[in-house]
């Protein structure tokens, strides 16, 4: 695992790292496989980083989008990370609508939709049961209690090691999620951290020594690439 942390002065400094390394990802996917995947994260911190996105004039055509994890709701909902791609990012350009691969979130049975989902990456990725597709990119945020994606503390989701996609669970309501093991065949996985509030949590998930479920990121360990990058606020006391 090649894994580099970077402190930026700020979120304008990050996004524009976090855009660099993307679209560094992106023309090396296009150059040697002839199309570039990435899974979106949800949350505040990648916004304005997928508006930056949205703005650019990029082949379009060879991008395919996929989310690491959604909120149990319908696509129009205010907490859907699909709907807030869509308005950052996705709706702005001339992406094809069958490049976006959105989570089903709609039969009422998570498990059922999960599974969907998984069998959706299997039959793109053309890997069979029990193997991992390598997306080009997974971005991924962090909570104040080490989760990411809906991999939280001390939940059954953190023991998924077969599947590609399982059901996550936030104090009660369902998610559906990547598995980390799913996460860790990327090439290249990307955290965005910002704000002081994220330093306790850090400082766990950077320890030599912690519970991998009690800091569910310190699990995140890809065969590719681990960028790691935090505003000042968060990377401070690192």
């Amino acid at each position: 695992m090649n894994k580099r942390v970077e402190i930026l002065p700020d979120l304008q400094g990050l996004v524009a790292r976090a855009q660099d390394a993307i679209l560094s990802s992106l023309a090396n996917a296009i150059q040697k496989r002839g199309q570039f995947t990435i899974a979106l994260s949800g949350g505040s911190t990648p916004k304005p980083l997928y508006e930056a996105i949205g703005s650019l004039n990029l082949d379009w055509d060879k991008i395919h989008v996929f989310w690491g994890d959604e909120r149990y709701v319908p696509s129009n909902h205010p907490d859907s990370n699909e709907l807030m791609a869509r308005i950052a990012w996705l709706n702005k350009v001339p992406i094809p609508q069958t490049n976006i691969h959105a989570v089903p979130t709609l039969s009422g049975n998570p498990v059922a939709d999960a599974n969907k989902y998984e069998q959706h990456l299997q039959e793109f990725f053309h890997c069979s049961p029990g193997t991992f597709p390598s997306l080009d990119v997974v971005l991924l945020g962090m909570g104040d209690d080490a989760h990411t994606a809906s991999l939280f503390p001390h939940t059954e989701a953190l023991q998924v090691r077969d599947r590609l996609v399982t059901v996550g669970n936030k104090d009660g309501n369902p998610r559906i999620t990547f598995t980390y093991p799913l996460i860790n065949a990327a090439r290249s996985v990307i955290f965005l951290a910002t704000g002081a509030n994220k330093r306790p949590a850090l400082s766990q998930v950077f320890a030599e020594v912690a519970d991998d479920f009690t800091y569910p990121s310190r699990l995140i360990k890809p065969q590719g690439e681990l960028l790691w990058l935090l505003d000042a606020a968060a990377g401070s006391q690192l």
